[in-house]
C-alpha cells in the first residue's frame, strides 16, 4: 500500500513538472489544411489591388503566390480593414499579414514579425497651391494646416509624432484621404512612398509630391507570437529569393514598371 502510495505521488510529481507540449506552429496548421490564408487590406498599391476583373494582384500577392507554392498549399486571400488587421489575426482569421505592414515596436508587442522585405517611409502630397511653400514636414507643423491621413497607419502615427501642431483628419481608406488633397479640402495627404508616387504621376498638376521620405519604415509579414518554426521557414524563404533573383524580378515587374495600372478599374 505504502509502495503504491509512493508510485502515485512521484508520477504525480512528474506529471506536474512536466514542460507543456507546444502548441502546433502555424506552419503545421498550413501543410495539414492545405492552405495557406493570408490576411491584407486591399488598395494599397502596388502592394495588394484589385484589378478590373475583381481579383487581386499586387507585389505582395504574388509573393503570397509564390509562398504557397514553396509550401505546396494553394493561397487564400483574406480582404480586412486594416485597423482590425492584428486582432483579426490573432483570432485566426488567417496565418499571416502580407499587407505592407511597417514594423513598429508597438505591433511588435502584439505579433512576431519576418525580416523585412522591403523598406519604404511616408511621403507628402500636397495640394497644387502650396508648390514651393511647403518644403518639408516641419513646413506643415501648424494649426492652419489640415493633413488627410488613413486610420492606424504609421502616417497617423507620424504626424502626431512629427507634426504634432497640424490639424489631423481621418479616414477609413487611403482613397478617401487621398480625394480630399485634389478637392481642395485639405492641405496634405502623408502616406507610403510607393503609393504616393503613383497617386502624384497620375494627377500631374493637380498634386504636388514631396517625394523624399521623412521616415525610416520596414516592411514584414507578420504571424502570432511564439510561432518560431513558421518565422524560421518565412526568413530563410526570404534570404532564398532574394538571392536567386527571384525577388528582383518581381521587385521590378511592380516598382519598375507602371504596366500593372492598365489592369486597375
Amino acid at each position: 500500500m505504502i509502495k503504491k502510495l509512493i508510485l502515485s505521488t512521484l508520477l504525480a510529481c512528474g506529471m506536474a513538472n512536466a514542460a507543456p507540449s507546444a502548441a502546433p506552429s502555424t506552419l503545421d496548421a498550413v501543410l495539414d489544411r492545405g492552405v495557406l490564408r493570408v490576411g491584407f487590406d486591399a488598395g494599397y498599391q502596388p502592394f495588394e489591388m484589385t484589378n478590373k476583373q475583381g481579383k487581386y494582384i499586387g507585389f505582395d500577392v504574388d509573393l503570397a503566390k509564390m509562398v504557397a507554392k514553396e509550401m505546396g498549399v494553394k493561397v487564400e486571400f483574406v480582404n480586412t480593414a486594416w485597423d482590425g488587421i492584428i486582432p483579426a489575426l490573432l483570432t485566426d482569421k488567417f496565418d499571416v499579414i502580407m499587407g505592407g505592414m511597417t514594423v513598429t515596436p508597438q505591433r511588435n508587442l502584439r505579433v512576431n514579425f519576418a525580416d523585412p522585405y522591403i523598406v519604404v517611409g511616408q511621403t507628402i502630397v500636397l495640394r497644387k497651391e502650396l508648390a514651393g511653400t511647403i518644403k518639408s514636414y516641419q513646413d506643415l507643423n501648424d494649426p492652419k494646416f489640415k493633413i488627410a491621413v488613413k486610420l492606424g497607419t504609421t502616417g497617423e502615427q507620424a504626424v502626431k509624432r512629427m507634426i504634432p501642431k497640424a490639424t489631423l483628419l481621418q479616414y477609413e481608406t487611403q482613397d478617401d484621404a487621398k480625394l480630399e488633397v485634389i478637392n481642395g479640402k485639405v492641405d496634405a495627404f502623408i502616406y507610403d512612398l510607393p503609393y504616393n508616387a503613383i497617386f502624384a504621376s497620375e494627377n500631374k498638376g493637380a498634386v504636388v509630391h514631396l517625394a523624399t521620405p521623412f521616415t525610416f519604415e520596414p516592411l514584414a509579414w507578420a504571424i502570432r507570437k511564439g510561432d518560431q518554426d513558421t518565422l524560421n521557414w518565412m526568413n530563410n524563404y526570404l534570404r532564398q529569393i532574394k538571392g536567386d533573383g527571384s525577388y528582383d524580378r518581381l521587385y521590378q515587374k511592380w516598382f519598375e514598371s507602371n504596366d500593372w495600372l492598365k489592369q486597375l478599374k
